[in-house]
């Protein structure tokens, strides 16, 4: 729910961006994400969305170079192609890449375009710890959580205008002080958790989808314990879970556990299929 002041202390700026607010509303568009069910505030068209990961996806092969063929290559498509027969991505035309970069890290863009880090394959060790990988990876473009966090900021943004039009006759030190207050609350208050949220939910659909692909997903969890023995040889101070973007390695290894019978179910069923 959003509060206003009365009508007698807004200006018009203030008017015009809460104008602008309503317009934003009335064009939202309210989604549900696939298997969990979780009600998502989206502002952009797929086919847009799908756009803009097409276009960004081009501009970093240019800046990222790819190993094309080989082994690992042509594992990462087929465990890639193997992921995208069962996750419902709209205006996908996939294309799995293999670039050479150290860091341990693989990403999904909209259109179905994956990127996969050769450094990341020292910790996925076979076929189902890099499904793992990429189904979880997709599983953020099945949920749409770019769009959402996109949507999110946007809605903040606007907020801020806001507060900052209906602070406009305080003094500059209380007006400065309460917008980064807000700015604060905004990011430890939203942004962050949703970015927490988003993380569990990309790890839950990701390892249904391995399994529905024909991967055991008990490899899930052997893969996501081996990463935070990989982060925990990295040393360094970790923030408390409130600060972080990632859930803390414990709690997404304890969520995968949970759902283990009833991805268990899933790849059965794909075997006898």
């Amino acid at each position: 729910m959003f509060c206003t002041r009365s009508g007698s202390d807004l200006r018009t700026p203030t008017r015009s961006v809460i104008a602008a607010l309503v317009s934003l509303l009335l064009l939202a568009g309210c989604a549900v994400t696939p298997e969990t069910g979780r009600r998502q505030l989206i502002l952009m068209d797929r086919a847009q969305e799908a756009r803009m990961g097409v276009e960004a996806f081009s501009q970093l092969k240019q800046q990222k170079p790819s190993i094309t063929s080989g082994k690992d290559a042509d594992m990462v498509r087929r465990v890639g192609r193997r992921i995208a027969k069962v996750a419902p991505v709209e205006h996908a035309n996939w294309e799995l890449v293999l670039f050479k970069d150290d860091t341990p890290n693989a990403f999904a863009l909209p259109g179905g375009k994956v990127g996969v880090n050769t450094g990341i394959l020292k910790i996925t060790r076979n076929e189902a710890g890099l499904a793992t990988v990429i189904g979880h990876e997709i599983a953020h473009l099945t949920a749409r959580h770019g769009a959402e966090r996109a949507s999110q900021t946007l809605g903040l943004q606007v907020l801020g205008a806001i507060a900052d039009a209906a602070l406009a006759q305080n003094a500059a030190g209380a007006r400065q002080g309460v917008m980064q207050a807000y700015g604060l609350g905004a990011q430890l208050g939203v942004l962050l958790p949703y970015s927490r949220v988003h993380e569990l939910e990309a790890d839950e659909l990701g390892m249904l989808y391995m399994a529905r692909a024909g991967y055991d997903p008990k490899e899930a969890i052997a893969f996501w314990e081996r990463f935070a023995e990989y982060q925990r040889k990295r040393g360094g101070d970790k923030p408390p879970e409130f600060l972080r973007t990632h859930p803390l390695d414990q709690r997404r290894i304890a969520a995968l556990k949970a759902l283990l019978p009833r991805a268990e179910a899933e790849y059965a069923r794909a075997r006898k299929g």
